[in-house]
C-alpha cells in the first residue's frame, strides 16, 4: 500500500468510521471468530438488518461452536426459517462439525483453512480473519464492490472475472497493515450507509474529494448491472392436509435442489387431484377441499406460482410415519415447542402454515 493510497482512502475512512460507523452490531460484543463467522455467513446476500434479529435468536439457541455441531440439521435450519439461501445453513452446521473434528473446536485463523470449510468463499474467509483476528485481508462483498467501481470509475460489470481481479487487486492495495478489524468494518459501512445503490450520500462521504466517479457526476452508473433475461415461471399445487388434530402433514424435501432437506407441503403434478394423492400416498380421506389464495415466490432464477389448497382428512392408518420424510407437524409458537417440533420450513411455507392455522384452527 503506498502513502498516497493511505491518504486518500483507508486514512479518511477510518476517521470516518470513528465517528459514523457501526460499532454496537451484536456480533461485535464481543468480536470472536464464532459470532463473526456465523456474522458473515448470514449477512451473504441479506441486508444487516434484517440479519440482526436471526443472528440474536440463532446465537442464543447455538451459544458456542460446539453447540452447533451438536445440534441436529432441523434444528439448525429451524432458526434459519425465514432468512433465505437455505444452503447457507447447512454448509454453517456441517463447517462446524469440521471444526469440531479437525481443530479441536477452535476456529482455524489461516485463510487456506477457513476458505476449506463448506459455504466460505474468499471474501468471506477474508472478512472473518479481519475481523475477528485483526489482519490485514482484503475483503471484496457487494458493498466493497461498488465502493471501488465508483472511487475508481470502473466500468462494465464486476462480476466479470477481469474485472473482478481487478477489484481484488485495488482491494488489497487499499488495506492497511494496521487496523484491519476497523477498515473492513469501514468500508461494509460505507457501502450500506453512504455509498448507497441509489441516492449516495456524496455530500458526506469522506472519499468524496478524490472518488472519480463523483467528479464524473454520474455515480450511480457504477458498478455497471449485470443483464437480467426475464425469470421463467413455474407452477405448483400445495397441499395442506389437516387431520382432526389440527396437525397439518408435512414432507421432507430432497437434499438437492431448491429448499433442500426443508419441510414443505405435498405437492400435486399435471392432472393428480387433492383426493386422490391423500387416499394413495397418505391414506386420508378428504373430507372437505378449499382452493386458498395462490401467490408468488420468486427465487433468484425463477418464479413460482403457488396455488394451495386446504385440505380437512381423516386418517384410518398411520402408514404415512413408517417414512422419516413425513410429519403431521403442529404449528405453535416457538417458546412452547419441543426439540421434536423443530423442523426448518421454507419462508412461504411457513407464513402459508401460519396463516392457514389461523383460519382452519
Amino acid at each position: 500500500m503506498t502513502e498516497n493510497t493511505n491518504t486518500v482512502f483507508s486514512k479518511p475512512l477510518l476517521t470516518w468510521f470513528k465517528q459514523h460507523g457501526r460499532h454496537d452490531l451484536p456480533w461485535q460484543q464481543p468480536r470472536e471468530a464464532y459470532r463473526v463467522w456465523l456474522s458473515e455467513v448470514m449477512l451473504q446476500q441479506t441486508q444487516v438488518q434484517t440479519v440482526i434479529p436471526y443472528f440474536e435468536r440463532f446465537i442464543k439457541a447455538f451459544p458456542s461452536l460446539r453447540a452447533l455441531a451438536k445440534a441436529s440439521q432441523d434444528e439448525v435450519l429451524h432458526q434459519w426459517t425465514g432468512l433465505g439461501y437455505y444452503a447457507r445453513g447447512r454448509n454453517l452446521h456441517k463447517a462446524a462439525q469440521i471444526i469440531v473434528e479437525q481443530h479441536a473446536a477452535e476456529f482455524p485463523q489461516e485463510y487456506d483453512d477457513i476458505l476449506a470449510l463448506p459455504g466460505i468463499g474468499p471474501s468471506t474467509a477474508a472478512a472473518i480473519l479481519a475481523q475477528a483476528f485483526n489482519l490485514p485481508h482484503a475483503i471484496l462483498d457487494g458493498n466493497v464492490k461498488r465502493v471501488l467501481t465508483r472511487f475508481h470509475a470502473i466500468s462494465g460489470w464486476p462480476g466479470k472475472k477481469k474485472i473482478e481481479t481487478q477489484l481484488w487487486e485495488i482491494a488489497r492495495q487499499h488495506t492497511p497493515e494496521h487496523s484491519a478489524a476497523d477498515y473492513t468494518q469501514a468500508i461494509m459501512d460505507l457501502g450500506a450507509t453512504v455509498c448507497t445503490r441509489s441516492k449516495p450520500g456524496c455530500k458526506t462521504c469522506p472519499l468524496q474529494p478524490h472518488c472519480s466517479a463523483y467528479k464524473q457526476g454520474n455515480p450511480c452508473d457504477y458498478p455497471a448491472p449485470k443483464k437480467r433475461a426475464r425469470l421463467p415461471v413455474r407452477k405448483t399445487t400445495m397441499l395442506l392436509l389437516q387431520n382432526t388434530k389440527g396437525e397439518i402433514l408435512l414432507q421432507q424435501r430432497p437434499a438437492q435442489g431448491i429448499w433442500g432437506n426443508l419441510w414443505s407441503l405435498p405437492e400435486i403434478e399435471g392432472s393428480e387431484s387433492a383426493s386422490e394423492i391423500s387416499r394413495q400416498q397418505f391414506a386420508c380421506e378428504v373430507e372437505t377441499s378449499i382452493p386458498l389464495s395462490p401467490f408468488r415466490h420468486t427465487f433468484s432464477h425463477f418464479h413460482l406460482d403457488i396455488q394451495p389448497i386446504h385440505c380437512r382428512v381423516s386418517t384410518h392408518t398411520q402408514c404415512v410415519m413408517d417414512s422419516d420424510k413425513f410429519v403431521w407437524y403442529k404449528c405453535v409458537p416457538p417458546n412452547e415447542q419441543n426439540r421434536s417440533g423443530k423442523r426448518g420450513l421454507p419462508g412461504p411455507v411457513k407464513k402459508l402454515l401460519e396463516s392457514t392455522l389461523e383460519k382452519f384452527p
